[in-house]
């Protein structure tokens, strides 16, 4: 196998992959997160890439059977036809699970104490020792919409905080398979909620909670889905937590949601514009803790080893004739 890299090097890695027999591995000289074409030599023969976007003359790699690249997203993988070639296809879905359920966790706690006026009186030099900055998350029903790597990885640690956790899903709960887990985290086989409903209990989902987390894709099917009725339905003791995608959520429905108090509040990674405009109502809102898409990204400490970790273990499954972690489907590659 003809292994080319074209990402930053991760030595641990490296060093698998090259002690594999008959395995070949090639660097990018310099690598890039962007689509730009590739010496022909370098990928005419190649067997496997590792990248985060194909070259633009991907066509002439005609011997690639296997292709990974390094985000959870893919459209970058959409129409060029590799489904039409056979070449395996796999994403980085689960590299972020850890950081972002941590950063779950930390916004729970942090609007539950208002740490963001702590802050403040800090600043100011206030002294207030007031109640509302020693509520507990323990107790509190924390409701996840959407059941993948991060849903699971977000359950474990509510569960071990001692908190209730309901889940809304389209299909039902189901263990988890061929999908990247790191070691020791998770919910490979779906029994850590205490409640599940389907998307005709949204309503019922949505009205029984303390904290709300967005854990699905942004699709055609999910932009929106969000609006001012779910957001009363929420009610007024309870948190939205966004580190999906911001257009799951109605802009203007969220601003009014937060402005009149139908709901105590929200933390948002994710947002409508990059970077959001500074006469945004958010930067100002009191009950808003806004951060700039940090709860997972490449800069993450962890990004190379998890992506790399990925890329060996499927390497080796594909030398094994074994499925592969992550693998797209058909469907998937045709954006379909």
């Amino acid at each position: 196998m003809n292994i080319l890299i074209d990402m930053p090097v991760y030595e641990p890695a490296l060093k698998i992959l090259k002690e594999l027999p008959g395995v070949t591995v090639s660097l990018v000289s310099q690598p890039e997160e962007k689509e730009r074409p590739l010496p022909k030599e370098l990928i005419q023969n190649c067997d496997a890439l590792l990248c985060t976007f194909p070259p633009e003359n991907y066509t002439d790699m005609s011997s690639l059977k296997y292709l990974q690249i390094s985000s959870a997203g893919y459209k970058q993988l959409i129409g060029k036809g590799f489904e039409d070639r056979n070449v395996v296809a796999c994403n980085a879905l689960g590299v972020f699970d850890v950081p972002i359920a941590e950063w779950n966790i930390t916004m729970m706690v942090n609007l539950a104490r208002d740490v963001r006026t702590m802050l403040h009186h800090q600043d100011e030099k206030i002294w207030d020792r007031s109640a509302r900055f020693q509520h507990e998350i323990r107790g509190s029903v924390v409701g996840i919409w959407g059941y993948g790597g991060i849903g699971r990885e977000t359950a474990r640690l509510a569960k071990a905080l001692g908190m209730t956790v309901h889940v809304l899903t389209r299909s039902g709960i189901k263990s988890r398979e061929d999908f990247y887990c790191v070691d020791n985290t998770g919910d490979s086989d779906g029994i850590m909620p205490d409640k599940v409903f389907l998307m005709d209990q949204k309503d019922d989902f949505l009205s029984n909670l303390d904290f709300l987390i967005l854990a699905i894709p942004q699709t055609g099917s999910t932009e929106g889905i969000l609006g001012e009725h779910e957001l009363k339905l929420l009610g007024k003791k309870a948190f939205l937590l966004n580190p999906a995608r911001g257009p799951l959520v109605q802009e203007k429905g969220l601003i009014n949601a937060l402005k009149n108090n139908w709901i105590a509040g929200a933390a948002l990674d994710t947002h409508y514009y990059y970077p959001m405009p500074e006469e945004h109502p958010f930067w100002t809102m009191d009950n808003v803790i806004m951060t700039p898409h940090i709860s997972g990204s490449s800069s993450s400490p962890k990004f190379l080893e998890r992506v790399y970790d990925i890329f060996c273990q499927n390497v080796i499954r594909f030398i094994g004739g074994k499925p592969l972690l992550n693998r797209l489907s058909k469907a998937d590659l045709k954006g379909s």
